[in-house]
């Protein structure tokens, strides 16, 4: 089995700053890339910043900056938001560093040795904003304007000589690949939406611009700057040293384990990005996932509607832990979700604070009291214990399934389910009525620390803060945290010291309470 993994979001476009669903992107990659860890794999996980084309460029001058220094102030609060989402990629990439601009040149050098690119004139709808080309019937009039129907961006009528990649040559080849390879683009209804566009008929891409500066140069011909699309789309391989690929990091992690992007770039990275790879005869990666938005009431967030949430914002009222969970927990993955203040207090107060926070403090509290804050010597586990324990162990290979099928809400569900059943376990043994049977006292306390260490362990890729906070209780760090040892019921070792912990949430005062 290939023990190495390697996920990747979207290089973010640094025209503004970040926004809830580039925090929502960069969570939920790293909970894939954490569980991944604690599940023996080795892991690159990459984000980065794409700092190109004809938008960084306006966007640059309209503060009078150059473009470069513009870049590097926009890019820097992306890593910065790395930081304060408790991100645990292994590398940050720009797409103005040098090593980036290698790649792509070679990339480009590629294919035109392939004869798939060839000069000519392009004439058409090109949106700045989104920086992609659109055909007559992908665009309407809203307001006397005309604008992309799929993204609801400006277009104008650009007409000048450009380099075209022939990815009308690759639609069949394309269509086939997904028929061979039915996972490659996920969810389902995505697929379908990508396989119906292709069927549809590939033109030509453009992919080079006169009109600006802002980019790599193309090889041989510097009038040209290289379409934003390929050369963002390239930080994928360029971060693992392509065109080197008896580099340690292109042998191990190449082809990628799952590209993580929002369905409005779904055609570049599951139309174009694999043609462009076919064509340099470069293995594709595995999987393309394309999740919901977002949404501020019921609009995808964006700059020019003044309708962005700021994470950060949240992040100080309620802190970063509650929001990993939230977005994890509330959005059906795949699909579009809502920020709620509302729905983000209950899940502080019922799931984090009642279910998960309460029960440690409870379980410990009755084990200092009790078993002397020590972990209890067992002789023997009854029915009632091993029922709750054992459905750890027989879900483990599930939940590995599902995490590959990049099902979210089935693992979380798991862990909330067993947190209610967890709390009912201790409620119903009362095991402050057994104080004169100390052997099935000793017993309940071992089962439920036990239940307690494994839904702890099962939280880390999701509250990777809390749960540290959460193993003090067995004196345990997050380089002890293992996925396999969810299915033992010894992991912890009788006698052990038990300690305290503080309060792991603070419940909200709901104004409605």
């Amino acid at each position: 089995m290939n023990k190495n993994y390697y996920i990747t979001t979207p290089i973010y476009y640094p025209s503004a700053r970040p926004h809830m669903g580039h925090a929502y992107t960069s969570i939920v990659a790293d909970f894939f890339a954490r569980f991944k860890r604690i599940d023996g794999f080795k892991v690159h996980f990459l984000t980065g910043t794409d700092e190109h084309g004809l938008k960084i460029q306006r966007a640059a001058e309209k503060k009078k900056m150059d473009s470069l220094k513009f870049c590097d102030e926009i890019s820097q609060t992306f890593r910065d938001l790395s930081k304060t989402l408790n991100l645990s990629n292994t590398d940050f990439i720009r797409t103005t560093e040098e090593r980036h601009k290698k790649t792509v040149q070679h990339l480009w050098l590629e294919l035109e040795k392939n004869d798939d690119i060839y000069l000519s004139k392009y004439s058409g709808w090109y949106s700045v904003s989104d920086e992609a080309f659109y055909n007559e019937d992908e665009i309407k009039i809203y307001d006397g304007n005309k604008i992309a129907v799929t993204s609801g961006s400006p277009v104008e009528w650009i007409e000048e000589e450009s380099y075209f990649f022939r990815l009308s040559k690759w639609q069949d080849k394309l269509l086939e690949y997904y028929k061979k390879n039915p996972d490659f683009i996920s969810p389902i209804s995505r697929k379908n939406e990508v396989v119906s566009f292709v069927k549809s008929g590939l033109k030509d891409l453009s992919i080079s611009r006169k009109a600006f500066s802002w980019g790599i140069k193309v090889p041989n011909n510097s009038d040209h700057v290289i379409y934003v699309w390929l050369d963002a789309l390239t930080n994928y391989i360029s971060a693992l040293n392509y065109p080197d690929t008896n580099d340690d990091l292109f042998k191990t992690f190449w082809p990628a384990t799952v590209h993580l992007i929002g369905k409005d770039i779904l055609r570049f990275h599951a139309v174009y990005w694999p043609a462009f790879l076919m064509a340099a005869k470069i293995p594709l990666p595995e999987k393309i996932y394309g999740h919901g938005w977002i949404l501020s009431g019921d609009e995808k967030m964006s700059k020019s509607k003044g309708n962005i949430l700021d994470p950060l914002d949240i992040i100080e009222k309620y802190g970063l832990d509650p929001l990993r969970y939230y977005l994890i927990k509330e959005v059906s993955f795949g699909n579009d979700g809502n920020i709620s203040q509302d729905r983000l207090e209950d899940c502080i107060n019922s799931d984090l604070a009642n279910n998960y926070g309460n029960l440690c403090q409870r379980v410990t509290a009755f084990a200092e009291k009790n078993c002397s804050s020590k972990m209890p010597i067992i002789k023997k586990l009854e029915k009632d214990d091993l029922i709750i324990l054992n459905k750890f162990t027989e879900n483990l290979s599930i939940l590995r399934e599902e995490i590959d099928k990049q099902n979210i809400n089935f693992y979380i569900q798991f862990i909330v389910n067993a947190l209610f059943e967890a709390n009912k376990y201790f409620n119903d043994q009362e095991p402050w009525k057994k104080k004169d049977n100390k052997e099935r006292l000793d017993t309940i306390v071992y089962t439920s620390l036990e239940i307690i260490r494994k839904i702890s362990f099962m939280l880390y890729p999701i509250i990777p803060d809390s749960v540290e906070k959460a193993l003090k209780i067995f004196n345990l760090n997050p380089k002890d945290v293992n996925f396999e040892s969810i299915g033992t019921h010894d992991y912890l070792k009788n006698g052990s010291a038990i300690n305290k912990i503080d309060i792991l949430f603070k419940k909200i005062e709901k104004k409605n309470d």
